[in-house]
């Protein structure tokens, strides 16, 4: 029987990222992620909303760009897969076991507000410059590019919506 596992995320960082190296240097970044789920009650009519806080793990290149340029209280858009880790507690307590997802690519969203990422105006970046891509450098898919947009975007106030 087949099966699919890909998890889609936006939400805000509940932590500051935590950077860390493998002994053999690889970057690994851990974060918390909160994704809210808004709904109407149907006994008062009111929207509510109701947090859900998720673990995401980022291997690799992706990693030290994310830490570099998020902190708590931001968003990000996470696409990735779903993980389950299984160990025996320490204090005798049994198996326990957590969910996370592990991210293969991110993007910027939210207000720029000159953070960062110059002249982001609120739209995601794209696949390449924001996941951190490794490849040959340059159109699009290449290494990562954390200056200005390249190419012919508009300035925030020609955007015709």
């Amino acid at each position: 029987m087949a099966s699919y596992n890909k998890v889609i995320l936006m939400g805000n960082l509940t932590r500051d990222p935590e950077l860390r190296y493998t002994p053999s240097n690889m970057p690994i970044c851990k974060f918390g992620l909160a994704v809210n789920r808004r709904f109407k009650d149907g006994q008062t009519g009111e929207w509510k909303e109701e947090p859900t806080f998720v673990d995401v793990t980022i291997f690799g290149a992706r990693a030290e760009p994310f830490a570099k340029f998020h902190t708590k209280g931001k968003q990000a858009f996470i696409e990735g897969t779903l993980r389950m880790d299984t160990w025996e507690d320490k204090n005798g307590g049994g198996k326990r076991s957590k969910l996370y997802v592990v991210a293969d690519t991110w993007e910027f969203v939210g207000a720029g507000k000159g953070e960062g990422m110059g002249g982001g105006g609120g739209a995601p970046m794209s696949r390449g410059a924001a996941s951190g891509a490794a490849g040959g450098g340059g159109e699009g898919y290449g290494q990562p590019s954390y200056g200005e947009p390249q190419g012919d975007f508009p300035a925030a106030d020609d955007t015709p919506f």
